[in-house]
């Protein structure tokens, strides 16, 4: 409903804009520039009005900037063709500009994933072991999209398979549905890599998360658990611990591999070889020379997404995840598509 209020002021700004103007003597470039942001201020007035949270204030701005705005252009650079050309053109090609970025943002970078693949070779390793990282699935309606992503892990034909929390993302009479679906979904792909599969638990994720893997081999983490997989060791941090920044986790002779949804732990004590982490969708959106505006953690924003060398033997990794925020933020992506990552552990000649 408030979606709704919002596009009728909007729109009836933008009609009551062209009346008033209509034959108007006034400089058009001056008439477009406050038209303009007389738009925009009254979207942001608006949103701010209108909203509950940061999430809803971005989606009540993003109707009037990739809807509103290039409608706004598109009229009155047609309006002005004839006596200013080069001002209408300028205004037309904004639009288009604009457009475009929605375009992109809302419907193509979503579901175009990409494959990251990264090897990292240590002398505690006596073999190779592929790992594929599924961080924030964050679906609220598993389809044909998140069935790809599985097929796809499925031909990488990992070692191992780990889950970085924020599966689903519903209110909670939507779960169960959802996680059927998605459970589903898993079923079908018939995922067996040979050292298991592990889940930790994200912070979107309800208490009965553990319901998605039902039936299925993979072992679910509630709690922080050290378990030895034969060639590594695999440590799955709760929720709340992935969150510390002060974590201390015990040396392991072996390999150590950590899983945590948020990347805070790495700012802490872990004496781990590789940790892994998701939780910030490497921003979601990110801006050339800015980088990602949002990353809910306490790491630096370079960490955000990617792998960073913590120390000479710590290696972070954040995946920018499956998914995206759902609820009433808005659906997009932008500069940041969504991560599959396969990862390569192998030896490394001590000589």
């Amino acid at each position: 409903m408030i979606p709704i209020c919002l596009n009728l002021f909007l729109l009836a700004y933008t009609i009551l804009f062209r009346s008033h103007h209509k034959g108007s003597q006034t400089d058009p470039a001056k008439t477009l520039i406050l038209g303009t942001l007389g738009l925009f201020g009254i979207n942001m007035i608006l949103a701010i009005g209108l909203s509950h949270d940061l999430f809803d204030l971005m989606s009540l701005l993003s109707w009037g900037i990739f809807l509103h705005m290039p409608f706004f252009l598109l009229w009155y650079g047609a309006k002005i063709f004839v006596p200013r050309k080069r001002l209408a053109l300028m205004a037309m090609g904004l639009a288009l500009l604009i457009l475009s970025i929605g375009v992109d943002a809302f419907l193509i970078e979503p579901q175009w994933l990409d494959v990251t693949r990264v090897t990292l070779p240590n002398p505690k390793l006596d073999q190779s072991i592929r790992i594929a990282v599924l961080a924030d699935i964050q679906t609220d309606a598993p389809g044909d999209y998140e069935a790809r992503v599985f097929a796809r892990v499925k031909k990488e034909q990992p070692d191992l398979i780990v889950f970085l929390g924020d599966t689903i993302q519903t209110p909670e009479k939507a779960f169960g549905p959802a996680a059927k679906k998605l459970n589903t979904l898993l079923q079908e792909a018939a995922l067996q890599p040979r050292l298991g599969m592990f889940a930790v638990q994200g912070n979107v994720d309800h208490n009965d998360w553990p319901q998605v893997f039902a039936g299925l081999k993979v072992t679910t983490l509630q709690e922080t658990q050290t378990i030895d997989l034969g060639p590594l060791t695999l440590t799955g941090l709760s929720f709340a611990e992935s969150r510390q920044t002060a974590l201390t986790l015990e040396p392991q002779e072996k390999y150590h591999l950590v899983l945590g949804h948020c990347p805070d732990y790495a700012l802490g004590h872990t004496h781990a070889d590789l940790m892994l982490a998701g939780h910030t969708h490497g921003g979601q959106v990110r801006l050339p020379g800015i980088g990602p505006l949002l990353t809910y953690t306490e790491v630096p924003k370079a960490w955000a997404s990617g792998l960073t060398q913590v120390t000479p033997n710590q290696t972070l990794y954040v995946s920018r995840g499956i998914g995206m925020e759902r609820g009433h933020a808005p659906r997009l992506r932008f500069l940041c598509r969504p991560e599959l990552l396969i990862l390569t552990l192998t030896p490394q000649d001590q000589n």
